[in-house]
């Protein structure tokens, strides 16, 4: 008789496409069926999981998605209710943190969301082993972990690892290959994972809404150049510095982002026939930390990279 799995996998209804990738490659996790995310008549969740004895005495790991505020509350609620079910322990895989870009106040009356957001996971209750973890994949600013108490274990990952594998692939393929980070803040997160690439550093001004990309360091002349950064929004700032490579003499451009986020169905100003057509980019790169990524990656010039591996290796850590 087979012995039940020690590890228990629990997902989103908007995570099943992902959870489906990791359980093939950890051989020592068992997806528990039976979470109803319903709704009442109001709105409010109408959770329910079947099954409750079967978790515990288990390692509990929840994959979550914060990919909008409606189904903040519900999954909140859940993992909330988990260490009450003597669970031995909880893992909250949460690849995107949704509030990264409003981690710190500029103007007296500006609110810190991403703060809230870590004050809410951190009232996560105890396990019978001690505090949560929450895995989180390429945090828009590492110094956020400060903003969680020490009631949980914030755990910072990175995409980069799956990237790499695909860009020494590509670099094969299309010869010269250089790194351009758009601002600073991505220069300083991504550059140590690019030792074998040539950088090209980049300054980014705001003014209003418009943004002005400048080269303040390396050279696109005559090569490929490959854009990364942590997520993207509107896609203003990868469309600035593509086509300032390009002036600048790149042969072509490409992107890599972490989040896909993309708010509006932004992410069409890059297909060949959106208004952006004249830098249109060869290939963008982007990973399934949110659930649309799937969708968007099904049109040129995007391509999906799975945090399936990048999960597990994780996990088996």
């Amino acid at each position: 008789m087979q012995q039940a799995s020690n590890i228990l996998l629990l997902c989103h209804s908007t995570t099943e496409e992902l959870a489906q990738k990791i359980l093939p490659n950890h051989p020592n996790i068992e997806q528990k069926k039976g979470v109803s995310w319903k709704k009442f008549p109001d709105g409010f969740p109408n959770l329910f999981i079947e099954d409750v004895e079967s978790c515990i005495g288990k390692h509990v790991v929840f994959l979550g998605s914060f990919h909008s505020p409606e189904v903040i509350f519900e999954q909140i609620s859940l993992v909330y209710a988990l260490p009450r079910s003597c669970i031995k322990s909880l893992t909250f895989i949460l690849p995107y943190f949704p509030t990264g870009t409003m981690e710190r106040i500029d103007t007296e009356g500006q609110v810190a969301t991403a703060s809230t957001m870590a004050r809410m996971l951190s009232a996560i209750p105890l396990s019978a082993m001690g505090p949560a973890q929450i895995m989180i994949f390429d945090i828009h600013v590492l110094q956020e972990r400060f903003f969680f108490t020490d009631n949980v274990l914030p755990r910072l990952q990175t995409a980069l690892p799956r990237f790499l594998q695909e860009l020494h692939k590509f670099r094969a393929e299309n010869g010269d290959v250089k790194i351009a980070f758009p601002d600073e803040g991505a220069h300083k997160r991504f550059q140590n994972h690019f030792d074998d690439f040539s950088i090209i550093r980049c300054i980014k001004k705001r003014n209003g809404s418009a943004r002005k990309v400048s080269i303040v360091d390396g050279s696109p002349s005559n090569c490929h150049v490959v854009i990364v950064d942590d997520l993207i929004m509107t896609g203003g700032t990868v469309l600035e510095c593509a086509s300032m490579m390009l002036k600048s003499g790149a042969t072509s451009v490409s992107a890599y982002v972490t989040h896909a986020v993309f708010p509006l169905n932004s992410w069409r100003n890059f297909l060949t026939d959106g208004k952006y057509w004249k830098v249109a980019l060869s290939n963008f790169w982007i990973t399934d930390s949110l659930p649309h990524a799937t969708e968007i990656a099904k049109h040129r010039p995007f391509e999906l990279l799975s945090l399936a591996e990048s999960i597990c290796r994780s996990l088996q850590k």
